[in-house]
């Protein structure tokens, strides 16, 4: 990822980027590839200055987009970051497309959804929970 944010920074300047990304430690699968006290999304707004980076989507399998349903439930899009104008623009994208968002707070909040993303991977690939399910929020 490093390659191309570097390559792609200027052309994302002043651009809403969304880091979808759980950064998981794929050699042993059993912790997160950041340190504790930041995210990938952190890294990112690190990497591109210029640009308007939020956290979105880690948290729902392709399957619950697709649904728009996590069982019983309306697939939520949790969406963090730091610019409200932005969060208000993917937020409106999210709803008319028949999901529902929720400002999940700041940039800073992207590390507890990297985690919640980490857990529901390692549950499906136990095969705990399906690729078709995941966590639901109740408003």
């Amino acid at each position: 990822m490093v390659g191309i944010v570097a390559q792609r920074a200027e052309q994302l300047a002043g651009k809403i980027v969304v880091d979808i990304t759980n950064p998981l430690n794929f050699e042993t699968f059993d912790s997160l590839a950041v340190a504790a006290d930041s995210s990938a999304t952190a890294e990112l707004a690190v990497a591109l200055p210029q640009s308007r980076v939020l956290k979105a989507f880690n948290t729902t399998f392709a399957a619950t987009l697709a649904a728009s349903t996590v069982g019983p439930l309306p697939t939520t899009v949790l969406i963090p970051g730091d610019d409200a104008d932005a969060k208000a623009q993917l937020a409106d994208v999210v709803t008319v497309g028949g999901l529902r968002a929720i400002d999940a707070g700041g940039q800073r909040r992207a590390r507890e959804l990297e985690a919640i993303g980490f857990l529901q991977l390692t549950l499906a690939v136990g095969e705990m929970v399906s690729w078709t399910g995941g966590f639901g929020v109740v408003a």
